[in-house]
Parts: C-alpha cells; sequence; structure tokens
C-alpha cells in the first residue's frame, strides 16, 4: 500500500512539473530566432534580398516581448548579415515599427448552478471584499455578484521593419543612420535571449 501511495505521489508530482514546464512555455516572450511556422514560441527574424548589398530586415515579437527588444534585435539580425555578407557596417535607409493593439472584453461567466428537483430552494451563498467593503451575494439578494463583471485585457505586440545599405571599410563618423556591425554585436550580444533546446 505505502509503494502505491508513493508511486501515485510521484506520478502526480511528475505531472504537476509537466504541465507547469507547458505553462512556462507558452509564456516566454519571443526569443531571437528565425520566423518560421510551426515554433514553441511565435515570432522571429526575416529578411529579403533587395539586391547588391541591400536588405529588408523584419523581427516580429509576441505578445510578452517588448518594443525595446523588438528594436534590438533587429539591429542585431541587421549586423549578423552583415558580417556574413563580407561587410563592415550597414546603415538604415528606412525603419518602421508597428504596434498591433487589440482590447478584449469579455464578461465572466454567470454562476447559476442546479442541484436537481429536491434542491431547488438551495442556493449558496458567498461574503467577498471588494472597493474597501465587504457585501454578501445571495442568490436571491439584489446585490450582483462579482461573476457579472467583465473581464477587460489590452494585449500589445511590436513588428519592426528596416531596409539596409551594407558597406566596408570604416564607419563615418558623421553618419548617425550608420552602425558598426561587430560593435553592435559586440553590444547587443549579452542582451540576446536565444531559444532554448
Amino acid at each position: 500500500m505505502t509503494v502505491q501511495r508513493t508511486s501515485a505521489k510521484f506520478a502526480a508530482s511528475g505531472l504537476a512539473l509537466l504541465l507547469t514546464l507547458l505553462l512556462v512555455a507558452c509564456a516566454t516572450a519571443t526569443p531571437y530566432q528565425p520566423n518560421l511556422p510551426g515554433q514553441k514560441v511565435s515570432g522571429g527574424y526575416s529578411e529579403e534580398y533587395l539586391g547588391q548589398n541591400r536588405y529588408r530586415v523584419r523581427f516580429s515579437g509576441n505578445t510578452l516581448t517588448s518594443r525595446e527588444t523588438v528594436e534590438g534585435y533587429l539591429l542585431y539580425r541587421a549586423a549578423e548579415l552583415t558580417i556574413q555578407n563580407g561587410y563592415d557596417w550597414f546603415s538604415m535607409i528606412d525603419h518602421t515599427t508597428e504596434r498591433d493593439r487589440r482590447t478584449y472584453v469579455e464578461p465572466f461567466p454567470r454562476y447559476s448552478p442546479w442541484y436537481g428537483p429536491r434542491y431547488s430552494y438551495w442556493r449558496p451563498h458567498w461574503n467577498y471584499y471588494r472597493g474597501g467593503a465587504w457585501h454578501v451575494w445571495h442568490p436571491y439578494g439584489r446585490v450582483p455578484f462579482w461573476a457579472y463583471d467583465i473581464d477587460v485585457r489590452t494585449v500589445e505586440r511590436f513588428e519592426a521593419e528596416a531596409e539596409i545599405i551594407m558597406h566596408r571599410g570604416p564607419k563615418p563618423a558623421d553618419e548617425a543612420r550608420a552602425f558598426d556591425a561587430r560593435r553592435v554585436l559586440s553590444d547587443l550580444g549579452p542582451t540576446i535571449k536565444w531559444p532554448e533546446s
């Protein structure tokens, strides 16, 4: 009997750990990764070759990814592409960041249990704290219960895009939109969150 209880407790603990890991995986900001369908966490970088030394680079974050992270990952990807193509620095010709903001208003489900004909007049009641005071809710009373309220959530998602031109040689000191690719990789490297294996 003790072995069965230990096995059941172990199985329950393992299941709880598995569910926790699944929830954590769902609640993760977009890491620095290519934007491919079917990934564990949505979003990532993509690029489009425009010709010779020009690219359009994008980074798309999920609803847990901040604007700063999206823009930093875009800059990091532009620097990576510059080095991979044998160039030293790049300039941004065009840069935009789009925000997709949606507000969801959902009613809480109404509490209306049915216990069968024998208990048709029996309903539970609660005391609850709201607005700095205690209230009593009873199904036959006039005070509405909290379950009749609504839930309002606002969700934001950012996507950054830039067109870059890559160059060789030393970066000009007077050009505001010019970036030394190796310097960008060095400065932003420690802040990059890579996908978990």
